[in-house]
C-alpha cells in the first residue's frame, strides 16, 4: 500500500498522544506522582496536541476534507468512524482531569473516574485505529492478530518514553518508572518481531489462480491489462525492495527499540538531574523517528490482493 506521510504522521502522533494520556492518567489516580501543575500542563498539553495535529493530519488523506465529518455518523459498521467517534468522547473526561489536576490539585474520586474514563478511552481509541486495518480482509499482512497488538504495544511504550522525559523535566522520574518504560519497549519490540516473522512465513489465501479462475498449476500474467500505471497499481500496489525494507527494518530495530531502551537505562544508571533529563528526551526523540520508519514499512509492506491481476504472485 503507497504510505501516505499524513497516514503514517496520524498513527505516530496520535499513538505517542493517547499513550502519554493512559499512563499519566494512571500515575495521576494511583499517587505514583504528585499533582504538579507544570507536569500536568506539560504531560497532558503534549498529548493534546499530539492526538489533535494527529487527528487533523488524517483529513488530509481524504479526497474532500470538508466533508470528514460524515464519517462519524458510520459508527455502527465503520471501525473509522468508531475511532473518530472515540477521539471525541476522550475529550470530555481529559479536559476534567486537566481541570482537577491543574487548578484543583489534588487526588479526588471525581479526579480518579476521570483519570480511569481517559485511560481506558485512550487505549479504546487506539485499538480502534488498529482495527481499521485489521479489518480489511483483501490486505494479509494487516488482517491478523498482530496488528492490533503492534499498534497498542507501541502507544504505550512510546507514551511511557516520552512520560519518561517529561517527568524528568518537571518532577523527577524515578528508576521505577524507567524500568517500566524499558519493560514496554522491549515488549514492543517483541511483538514487532513476532508481526514481521508472521507476514514473512504467510500470505494471502488467494492466488493467481483463485483470483482468475483459470485451470492449471503455473497461471501467470502474460501481459497488463493496460500500458501505463493507474490508480490501483499507485495506491495498493506499492513495492519496496527486499534488500531497502530489511535495511529499514534494522533501523526500526536500532533506533525503535534498541537504543530508545539503551538510553534509558543510561539514564537510569549514570545519568543525574539535567544530564538524565537530557538522556529522556533523546531516547524519546530517536524512539519517534524509529517508530515514523516502523509505520512507513506498516504500510509499505502492505499487498492488497487486487496485486494478483496485476502480475503478482502471492499477496
Amino acid at each position: 500500500m503507497h504510505p501516505a506521510f499524513s497516514v503514517i504522521f496520524f498513527t505516530t502522533a496520535s499513538g505517542v498522544g493517547y499513550g502519554i494520556l493512559a499512563i499519566l492518567a494512571v500515575m495521576a489516580a494511583t499517587g505514583f506522582v504528585p499533582l504538579d501543575r507544570v507536569l500536568g500542563i506539560v504531560g497532558l498539553g503534549l498529548s493534546a496536541v499530539l492526538v489533535s495535529s494527529g487527528l487533523l493530519s488524517s483529513t488530509f488523506h481524504l479526497g474532500h476534507p470538508e466533508r470528514a465529518w460524515r464519517a462519524l455518523t458510520q459508527w455502527r459498521s465503520s471501525w473509522l468512524s468508531r475511532e473518530g467517534v472515540l477521539a471525541i468522547v476522550t475529550f470530555a473526561p481529559w479536559l476534567v482531569l486537566a481541570y482537577l489536576w491543574i487548578i484543583e490539585g489534588e487526588v479526588s474520586g471525581a479526579l480518579k473516574i476521570a483519570a480511569a474514563a481517559s485511560a481506558v478511552l485512550a487505549l479504546v481509541t487506539i485499538y480502534c485505529t488498529a482495527m481499521i486495518y485489521r479489518s480489511l480482509k483483501t490486505i494479509h499482512q494487516w488482517h491478523n492478530g498482530w496488528t492490533v497488538l503492534v499498534y497498542l504495544t507501541a502507544g504505550i511504550s512510546t507514551g511511557a518514553v516520552w512520560c519518561a522525559a517529561i517527568l524528568s523535566v518537571t518532577v523527577g522520574v524515578e528508576d521505577g518508572f524507567i524500568a517500566f518504560a524499558v519493560l514496554s519497549v522491549l515488549t514492543a519490540w517483541w511483538v514487532k518481531r513476532a508481526y514481521w516473522r508472521y507476514i514473512d512465513s504467510t500470505s494471502h489465501l488467494s492466488t493467481p489462480k483463485t483470483a482468475t479462475g483459470l485451470a492449471g498449476q503455473g497461471v501467470r500474467l502474460l501481459e497488463g491489462p493496460h500500458t501505463e500505471e493507474n490508480y490501483i497499481q499507485r495506491e495498493m500496489g506499492f513495492k519496496v525492495a527486499r534488500k531497502h525494507a530489511a535495511s529499514l527494518r534494522r533501523g526500526v530495530h536500532l533506533f525503535g527499540f534498541f537504543l530508545p531502551a539503551f538510553l534509558l537505562l543510561l539514564a537510569m544508571v549514570g545519568g543525574d538531574g539535567g544530564v538524565a533529563a537530557f538522556i529522556c528526551i533523546l531516547s524519546a526523540i530517536v524512539m519517534s523517528a524509529g517508530i515514523v520508519i516502523e509505520r512507513w514499512l506498516f504500510f509499505a509492506e502492505a499487498k492488497h490482493v487486487v496485486t494478483l491481476y496485476y502480475g503478482a504472485q502471492s499477496a
